[in-house]
């Protein structure tokens, strides 16, 4: 689907009191559900048969001679935090509130570090751990997956 045409439907859900719309056409799905904050998240589906196409491996050819790649970053230290469930990732309860944690924040087991929203159910995640929030891994707003890390606490 076209990104103009996405861009016109999501503005259409947005300014409306539409709260849920999708649409079916030949390259794929498309679902706009208007979010807990009045924002609208999409889901792209691609069509099915393109789901069912076998993709060709990736095979990255290196020049000979050339430099290594430099390895990977090294793993960050500390407990990570993991989102217990798939949804949209908030870092305060409320639009233009201050957030629950910011990197540098001593927290203690069971304090609320954010907000997963799933199925318009705002879901306070608890730190399971007591310390210091080194990292957040995740941007306000951002659809997580379940497992997925969300900050570090050493």
């Amino acid at each position: 689907m076209d990104m103009r045409k996405l861009k016109t439907l999501v503005d259409l859900v947005s300014e409306s009191n539409i709260s849920e719309l999708e649409i079916t056409e030949a390259e794929g799905k498309v679902r706009i559900v208007k979010g807990g904050y009045g924002v609208p998240t999409t889901m792209m589906m691609p069509a099915p048969a393109q789901m069912m196409a076998p993709m060709a491996p990736a095979v990255a050819a290196e020049p000979a001679g050339a430099p290594a790649a430099p390895a990977e970053a090294p793993a960050p230290t500390g407990h990570v935090v993991k989102s217990p469930m798939v949804g949209t990732f908030y870092r305060s309860s409320s639009p233009g509130s201050k957030p629950f944690v910011d990197v540098g924040s001593a927290v203690k087991e069971g304090d609320p570090i954010c907000i997963v929203e799933a199925m318009k159910i705002m879901n306070e995640i608890e730190a399971d751990m007591a310390g210091t929030v080194s990292k957040i891994l995740v941007e306000n707003g951002q659809a997580v997956e379940y497992g997925q890390p969300l900050f570090i606490i050493e």
